[in-house]
């Protein structure tokens, strides 16, 4: 197991652009310590991003998780340690500069009254306006690619606070996109969507990776799900990363433990070899004998 700050980098097999990239890190942290008033959240805490890589962050809940994701894109300002993006701090950088760069889809984002969600999607190319110039070419393909890419074309002229939650979310989503970022956080992207469009979601995240060379740093709960798409997997306890590298190298029963008190055994993924945690039995009633796998 790939404990501490493991260096191994990279994740699913057969190679990736995440693999072939990750030696180098635009964002990374250091010393980093995080606060909401009297409560400390992440403490002294170290990380690089691999460029080109996607990044996926799991851990239990309350461990720091989307605390980090939020001073790595500058909506928390460190109590101690910083964030630097191409090795300069980002608080010394202008918030416009940094918008071109880091795209951040915060957990429960909350959109304007009564905004069309072709006029939310078109907000994420605010970074890109110019007083001299409004709106583009690039800016209408930006938007209408996105749109197309989340499948929210067809609701271009609804209201947004009409949407179900899945469908607020795709567009959202959307949103991050149209901003075409090089680095993109993602907090809990696949939130209220059913299994089939989180699957369709964190499929596009590895299209976006491999076709556009976007970093990617995304929290995720399911730990399946993490491992299977992460190039490289962060795991995070108590406001500390307790391991980092392949998800091969890092999900074992050991950890599965250690983090989250779960008992499982981790098995090979039969369709994609990475790693498969599957929980330890279920509970039964005493005296209840266990059927037999495939039994009825």
């Amino acid at each position: 197991m790939s404990e501490g700050n493991g260096s191994a980098r990279g994740g699913r097999g057969g190679g990736s652009a995440g693999e072939a990239a990750a030696a180098a890190s635009r964002l990374t942290a250091r010393d980093l310590t995080l606060a909401y008033e009297d409560r400390t959240v992440v403490d002294g805490l170290d990380l690089d991003i691999p460029h080109g890589a996607v990044t996926v962050v799991v851990g239990p809940n309350a461990c720091g998780k989307s605390t980090l994701l939020r001073a790595l894109g500058r909506l928390l300002k460190p109590r101690r340690g910083a964030v630097l993006l191409d090795g300069t701090d980002l608080a010394r950088l202008p918030t416009r500069m940094i918008a071109r760069s880091v795209g951040l889809l915060p957990q429960s984002p909350v959109a304007p009254e009564a905004i069309t969600v072709a006029d939310l999607v078109s907000r994420g190319r605010q970074p890109h306006q110019h007083w001299w110039q409004q709106w583009s070419e690039a800016d209408e393909r930006a938007v209408a690619e996105a749109m197309d890419r989340t499948d929210v074309t067809q609701l271009a002229d609804r209201a947004v606070d009409e949407l179900s939650g899945g469908q607020r979310q795709r567009v959202w989503i959307a949103m991050a996109l149209a901003q075409e970022t090089d680095l993109l956080l993602l907090d809990e992207p696949t939130t209220y969507l059913d299994i089939a469009h989180q699957v369709e979601v964190l499929d596009l995240i590895r299209q976006l990776n491999h076709d556009r060379g976007r970093t990617v740093v995304a929290v995720l709960h399911d730990l399946n799900q993490a491992a299977r798409y992460a190039d490289h997997l962060v795991a995070m306890k108590q406001g500390r990363v307790v391991a980092q590298g392949r998800p091969t190298a890092v999900v074992t029963a050991h950890l599965v433990r250690d983090v989250f008190g779960l008992e499982s055994v981790v098995v090979p993924d039969p369709v994609t070899g990475s790693p498969l945690v599957v929980p330890g039995r279920p509970w039964q009633a005493p005296g209840t004998a266990a059927a037999a796998p495939g039994s009825e």
